[in-house]
């Protein structure tokens, strides 16, 4: 099972900043849009979920919830 590492601010942060480059991606063209809809979508999935993978290779945990 994923443990969460990501806390509710920084999701938050990253739901919206991936939805604005996935709208950005969509109002440009070439390979660019590529670029900023693949940046866009990993990074609202990783608010959506609350896991990061990054966060976890880097030993980050921004998340506050109490361990029982």
């Amino acid at each position: 099972m994923i443990t969460k590492n990501v806390g509710n601010f920084d999701r938050v942060v990253r739901m919206v900043a991936g939805a604005s480059l996935v709208f950005a991606a969509y109002i440009t063209g070439g390979i660019a849009a590529y670029i900023l809809a693949a940046v866009g979508v990993v990074a609202f999935i990783t608010g959506l979920v609350g896991w990061c993978g990054v966060y976890t290779l880097l030993g980050i945990n921004t998340c506050t919830v109490d361990k029982p």
